[in-house]
C-alpha cells in the first residue's frame, strides 16, 4: 500500500497551519477500546463507528490476540489501526502521532526541539525534505528542500511509515546521522554526515541596510512569531525605514493565526488575507482589520517556502501590492488541526480540515506561487557535497569532480570548466586553493581538501553579499523608494 504522511518530530519544524480552525470530538478515543461484542452501545453514542464497523475491528483485534503465534502488544496494534486510517486518506499532511512524537510536535510549535533541524514529509514511501531550518545542522550540512532521504546510518527508509523513518533519524545530541540523499540533477545519491544538536528557533531576524531598506527574515510561524515580527518592524520604523524586504525562504509554515496577524500589518482593512474552504461550510473570507503601509514591501520566497509562508506571500501580493521575488514556492494549500485531548492518552491526530485559497480564489496546492521577479541563486548554492571516500585527481571524470569545480569557481579559484573532467586547469585551481588554505599543494582532492572546500564555500554562501535573491529584493525596494520620491 502506498503510504503518504507528514510529521514534525525531533528532526523537524512544524507544518501545523491550523490552530485557527477546530473540529468537534470525533469519537476516535472509543473506537478500539473493546473486543468483539463489547461496548457497542457506547460506541454508537458517538459520531465514530457504526455497529458493524465496531464489530469488524473488535473481532479483528480479538482474533489477532487469540491466534497470533507470538505475544502481541495491544497498544501497538491500536496505534497501527489508527495509523492505517490516516494513511488510507492518501494525504501527506494528515497523520497520527504517538505520545512521544506528539510531545516533540508541540515543542516545535513552541519554537524549540532537538535533532537535525529539517521539515520532512512522506510521499509514496519516500521521506522528502520540505525545508531545512535556518542555522540548524541540516542547513549547515547542505540539505535542501525536495531532497529525498534514502537511508540513515546504512538503514534504508524506503517504504517505512514516517514515524518509523523519523525514529531512525533521531538520536541524542552530539551523535552523528549519516544520510544518503537523492537530489534532482544528481545521478548518484549524496552523502551527508550530520551531528545532531538542540535546535532553538529564533524565528525572526531583522537588519537595516543602506538607503533605509529594512530586511526581516521569518524562518517559521511559531506561537511567538507575530509578536517578534511586530517588535522588529517597529524597531526598523523607528530607525527611519523607507522600504521593507520580508524573507520567507525555506520557511515551512506554522500557525495560521500568526500569519493572519502579520498580514494585517500591511493589508488594508476589509481586504482579504486568505479564504478557507472547509467541508460543509460556506467559504470563509478572513479579512484584514489593519492598514496599508506607506512604504514599498517585497517578499522573498523559494521552493522551501510553504504553507503559512505562501499565505503571507499571496496576501501581500494580491491585497497589499507587494512584489514576490525569487523562486516558485512549495505549494501547500491545505489547513490542518491537531486533536490531542480527544484521544486521551497523549497521542495526537493531525487532520487536514480545509483548503486555503489566495485572496483572488486561487488554490496553489501542488503548484505553488510564481514570483513576480524570478531570481536564481548562484550554482554553488546548490552544489552537491563531495564523496570523501574517493580521492579526486588529474584525468578523472565524475560528478564529484564537477562538484569540486563548482566549489572552486564559487570561491574564486577558476578551474575553467565545471563539467566533471579533472584537467590541468582544475589541478592548478586545486593547488591555489590548497596553498591559500595552508594545505599541501598536491593538486589532488583528498578528504581533507574536500572538507576544506565545503567549509570555505559555506562561509561564501552565508555572506549576504552573494545572495542574489536578497540583493534583488533590496534593489527593487530602493527602486520603488526612488520612484515614490520622484512623484512627490
Amino acid at each position: 500500500m502506498l503510504k503518504k504522511s507528514t510529521a514534525a518530530f525531533m528532526i523537524v519544524a512544524a507544518l501545523l497551519c491550523g490552530s485557527l480552525l477546530t473540529l468537534g470530538v470525533t469519537g476516535y478515543a472509543q473506537v478500539f477500546g473493546q473486543a468483539a461484542g463489547e461496548g457497542v452501545a457506547a460506541v454508537l453514542q458517538t459520531s465514530g463507528l457504526q455497529e458493524k464497523e465496531s464489530q469488524k475491528l473488535g473481532t479483528a483485534l480479538s482474533l489477532i490476540e487469540s491466534n497470533y503465534y507470538e505475544a502481541v502488544d495491544r497498544d501497538k496494534l491500536i496505534d497501527g489501526a489508527v495509523n492505517g486510517m490516516m494513511e488510507a486518506l492518501g494525504d501527506p499532511y494528515s497523520n497520527y502521532m504517538g505520545k512521544e512524537t506528539a510531545e516533540k510536535f508541540e515543542e516545535s510549535i513552541e519554537g524549540s526541539f532537538s535533532g537535525i533541524g529539517a521539515e520532512v514529509s512522506s510521499d509514496n514511501g519516500k521521506v522528502v525534505v520540505v525545508s531545512p531550518i535556518k542555522g540548524a545542522p541540516a542547513e549547515k550540512a547542505g540539505i535542501q528542500a525536495k531532497d529525498i532521504i534514502l537511508s540513515v546510518n546504512g538503514e534504508s527508509l524506503d517504504g517505512l511509515e514516517l514515524n518509523a523513518a523519523v525514529a531512525k533519524i533521531r538520536g541524542p545530541k552530539g551523535s552523528k546521522a549519516t544520510l544518503k540523499v537523492q537530489r534532482t540533477g544528481s545521478a548518484a545519491p549524496l552523502e551527508f554526515v550530520i551531528t545532531r544538536d538542540d535546535v532553538k528557533l529564533e524565528t525572526v531576524y531583522a537588519t537595516m541596510e543602506k538607503d533605509g531598506v529594512g530586511v526581516i527574515e521569518v524562518t517559521q510561524f511559531s506561537m511567538n512569531t507575530a509578536e517578534r515580527f511586530k517588535e522588529e518592524l517597529a524597531n526598523l520604523e523607528k530607525q527611519g525605514m523607507k522600504g521593507l524586504v520580508i524573507d520567507v525562504r525555506n520557511d515551512p509554515g506554522g500557525v495560521l493565526q500568526r500569519v493572519v496577524e502579520m498580514a494585517e500589518l500591511f493589508v488594508p482593512k476589509g481586504e482579504a488575507i486568505v479564504k478557507i474552504d472547509e467541508k460543509g461550510k460556506a467559504l470563509e473570507v478572513i479579512k484584514s482589520n489593519g492598514s496599508r503601509k506607506d512604504y514599498p514591501v517585497v517578499v522573498l520566497m523559494n521552493k522551501g517556502s510553504a504553507s503559512a509562508s505562501e499565505i503571507l506571500a499571496g496576501a501581500l501580493q494580491q491585497s497589499a501590492g507587494a512584489k514576490l521575488i525569487g523562486e516558485n514556492s512549495f505549494g501547500k494549500g491545505t489547513v490542518q488541526t491537531s486533536f490531542e485531548k480527544e484521544l486521551g492518552d497523549g497521542s495526537l491526530l493531525k487532520i487536514t480540515i480545509a483548503k486555503w485559497l489566495t485572496p483572488d480564489g486561487t488554490w496553489i496546492h501542488g503548484k505553488g506561487i510564481k514570483p513576480d521577479i524570478a531570481v536564481a541563486q548562484p550554482d554553488y548554492f546548490s552544489v552537491a557535497p563531495i564523496n570523501k571516500s574517493v580521492t579526486l585527481q588529474y584525468n578523472m571524470n565524475s560528478s564529484d569532480v564537477k562538484s569540486a569545480q563548482t566549489m572552486l569557481d564559487g570561491l574564486g579559484y577558476k578551474p575553467g570548466r565545471k563539467d566533471g573532467y579533472f584537467d590541468t586547469g582544475t589541478k592548478n585551481a586545486v593547488k591555489k586553493f590548497q596553498s591559500a588554505s595552508k594545505l599541501q599543494a598536491t593538486g589532488i582532492i583528498d578528504a581533507k581538501t574536500a572538507e576544506s572546500l565545503e567549509l570555505a564555500l559555506i562561509k561564501v554562501i552565508q555572506d549576504p553579499a552573494n545572495d542574489n535573491q536578497r540583493n534583488k529584493g533590496i534593489e527593487e525596494v530602493r527602486k520603488e523608494i526612488k520612484e515614490a520620491a520622484s512623484k512627490k
